[in-house]
């Protein structure tokens, strides 16, 4: 069985899975047919996200309850991964980024952030491969951000956060192709989300054009799964900036750097 075979027994985790990206993920997957287990921290949200998708679609929506930025969160998300019904598809979406720049911030909280955004994705996925590498099939998406290809967010370590998810996924993913197993880093723009309110990043200037709908992110990434693409970046105009954040001379990107920080009036996170 692969992830293009139509089956009533697929099933996927999910990561962050009641907001944004991860909902857009549970909602699609759902819609294919795919039995879920919804990890977020919010249990009564949790089981709201749950018993909405199994009346709509019809398929099994476990719940986790869990704060992955602890390592009990993540030893509980590790122990569904390793037991019970195998998981065919795991999604790491949840994240942090934080609205204060390094000079400001404390090592309390951008521990946080890496314990989430990186020692999360990190044990989760490992947890995940080992099955998946036994029976020669399944796939892990790791939500990345554009982002993480360049340090275009002055005082920011989000980015540098997000540039080790897709370096990891990319390379992670080379190694377990033998097997069978996916792994795929999803690197999307701005889209429209909870994200940046709950991280308190004011947005409102940013145009609209810039933004992208978290189900055309979704759309997209299952495509460039099912391809075997090893990075996934949805829409032409974030392909185009990862182009030139990729190839542009340090000195340009740093003055983009500048300007960005000149019209946000701050640093952001």
């Amino acid at each position: 069985m692969t992830l293009d075979q139509p089956t009533t027994e697929r099933r996927a985790l999910i990561t962050g899975a009641t907001a944004g990206i991860g909902a857009a993920f549970a909602r699609r997957l759902a819609a294919d047919g795919w039995h879920l287990v919804l990890v977020a921290r919010d249990a009564g949200r949790l089981a709201e996200t749950a018993a909405e998708l199994t009346d709509r679609h019809g398929r099994e929506a476990e719940t986790l309850a869990a704060d992955l930025s602890t390592d009990d969160g993540c030893a509980t998300v590790e122990r569904r991964l390793t037991e019970g019904t195998p998981v065919e598809l795991l999604v790491n979406n949840a994240g942090i980024s934080l609205n204060t720049p390094f000079l400001r911030s404390s090592a309390e909280e951008e521990a946080r952030l890496l314990r989430l955004n990186v020692h999360a994705v990190m044990r989760l996925t490992l947890a995940g491969l080992r099955p998946m590498a036994e029976r020669r099939r399944g796939a892990v998406i790791n939500v990345s951000s554009v982002a993480g290809f360049g340090a275009v967010m002055p005082g920011s370590t989000y980015s540098a956060s997000k540039a080790w998810v897709t370096n990891f996924s990319e390379s992670v993913g080379q190694s377990v192709r033998p097997y069978g197993v996916r792994v795929m880093a999803l690197c999307p723009g701005y889209t429209r989300t909870e994200f940046h309110a709950r991280a308190g990043i004011n947005m409102s200037k940013t145009p609209e054009w810039m933004w992208l709908r978290a189900e055309d992110v979704v759309d997209e990434a299952l495509r460039d799964l099912r391809k075997g693409k090893l990075v996934s970046v949805p829409a032409w105009r974030y392909k185009l900036a990862v182009a030139g954040l990729r190839h542009a001379p340090r000195r340009l990107l740093e003055a983009v750097a500048r300007d960005t920080r000149g019209r946000t009036g701050r640093d952001v996170g």
